[in-house]
């Protein structure tokens, strides 16, 4: 099963844009708190970062966006970044199922810069870079090839072939 990213809104207020996505992804709320509130997890799809202190008002540099603070810090839930030009990024997680999360996202910032086609990209990243590289039975080290035959005139089979 594969994430999804429904259509973004945006809205326009004099110079001031509003971006929301709903993304629901099909892993662990844990797996992507990890994946919106650190540094390597934010580097893996969105922006490197610098500095995070994981704290309501601690420091944070968002390498392409710039330098702030974290406005908003609910542990496994809420993630909120308040950077210079890059405006208020928001994470907010909810279960969805027993192993899936529903991301809400908004991003409210001035000017230009931004688009909706540039977060579905990074989005995509994000499903992918949250993707198992297989199932829990894939990820078991293979079965050993069955015993060779022992003794004259025994045969060992391969798969699929009748005697």
């Amino acid at each position: 099963m594969s994430g999804s990213i429904e259509q973004g809104t945006s809205q326009t207020h004099g110079n001031t844009h509003i971006l929301h996505f709903l993304v629901r992804i099909p892993r662990r709320m844990e797996d992507v708190w990890t994946a919106v509130a650190t540094p390597a997890g934010l580097g893996g799809w969105f922006t490197a970062v610098d500095v995070l202190e994981p704290r309501l008002d601690g420091e944070v540099t968002l390498r392409e966006l710039g330098s702030g603070r974290i406005t908003a810090w609910d542990v496994d839930r809420v993630a909120e970044y308040t950077v210079g030009d890059g405006g208020r990024i928001r994470f907010h997680l909810e279960r969805d199922g027993e192993r899936g999360t529903v991301l809400r996202f908004t991003h409210e910032w001035r000017g230009e810069g931004e688009s909706e086609a540039r977060w579905r990209t990074r989005f995509e990243r994000l499903i992918g870079n949250l993707e198992p590289s297989g199932s829990a039975a894939s990820a078991e080290p293979p079965s050993p090839p069955p015993p060779a035959p022992e003794g004259p005139g025994q045969e060992r089979l391969l798969p699929g072939q009748f005697t």
